[in-house]
């Protein structure tokens, strides 16, 4: 099965799981590292998710994954939080985000740059504002590459 196949198809076993629990599901990844197989399932809910949280939901897509084995390889799962930096991967994502500070990059440059880091002015689906300093930067979505929370230090 290809890797977009494995994704889509885990993302189907654990995505009722999550909605009855509150849980959101923020991206599933199927990555080789080394000679080993990874499947990453970050997942979040309002106020952060915790440790606790993660094990009853590895536990429940592991029975799922045992029971539908989509995967032909050894694999090593792991279900985490995103973490500070999340990404914003779908549109909902970025308009959730409107007023967080964010680290975007494109896939050519706008306006003389490629990456942006500052305060998500707005979105409106078609185009991100992003404010930096005094000066706000239309990037049109089609040509983000990229789009994460970021830690403003």
């Amino acid at each position: 099965m290809s890797t977009p196949k494995i994704k889509s198809a885990v993302e189907d076993m654990v995505k009722p799981f999550l909605d009855e629990h509150g849980f959101e599901l923020v991206d599933v990844e199927y990555v080789k590292e080394g000679s080993n197989w990874f499947l990453r399932v970050y997942v979040d809910k309002e106020g952060g998710i915790d440790i606790d949280e993660c094990g009853r939901i590895s536990e429940y897509l592991s029975e799922q994954l045992d029971a539908n084995d989509p995967i032909p390889e050894a694999y090593f799962l792991e279900v985490s939080s995103p973490g500070a930096e999340r990404p914003l991967k779908k549109p909902e994502d970025v308009a959730k985000s409107v007023g967080k500070h964010v680290f975007v990059t494109t896939y050519e440059p706008i306006g003389g740059l490629k990456e942006f880091e500052g305060t998500l002015a707005s979105f409106d689906g078609e185009e991100v504002v992003i404010e930096i300093g005094k000066k706000k930067h239309a990037i049109p979505y089609a040509k983000v590459a990229s789009a994460r929370l970021a830690i403003l230090f």
